[in-house]
């Protein structure tokens, strides 16, 4: 029985590089881009990693920029954490594709290649309130889904 991990999303191409921990105590998982891309100055870039991840429904996997990325290449996470739920898994919009929003904050351009290690994805827990109500029982699709 599969309890969390990854997986390449539908018609994901065979060489997608699936996140791995860089060492047995290592919190995150490295996750790769997929893509060679040129972020310019005071700009972003999306990068669809083509993979997604499956966990308990009380879990999600939080995206954190690496700290080389940030230190060495003047690049942090558009949105500065990414928070994806159990429920993003497989969705109808986009398969669940995990997607890096890198800003570049710095004065130069970087330059990401296909395979190099752009974020990490920490598996957590989280708790509910007694008197929880959600807005819905059922997530209808992609990034931005559950907040309209």
């Amino acid at each position: 029985m599969r309890y969390r991990g990854f997986e390449r999303v539908k018609d994901a191409s065979k060489d997608v590089k699936l996140p791995t921990r860089s060492d047995l105590r290592s919190a995150g998982y490295d996750i790769y881009s997929n893509e060679d891309a040129i972020i310019a100055p005071n700009t972003m870039h999306v990068f669809k990693t083509d993979v997604k991840a499956y966990m308990p429904s009380n879990e999600y996997l939080a995206i954190h920029v690496r700290s080389s990325i940030g230190i060495k290449k003047h690049l942090m996470l558009a949105n500065i954490t990414g928070i994806i739920d159990s429920s993003y898994y497989s969705n109808i919009q986009n398969d669940g594709n995990l997607l890096v929003a890198l800003y570049n904050y710095g004065d130069e351009s970087v330059e990401i290649k296909k395979y190099d290690r752009i974020a990490q994805g920490i598996f957590s827990s989280y708790y509910i309130t007694d008197d929880d109500k959600p807005l819905s029982d059922i997530r209808t699709g992609g990034v931005g889904s559950s907040g309209k």
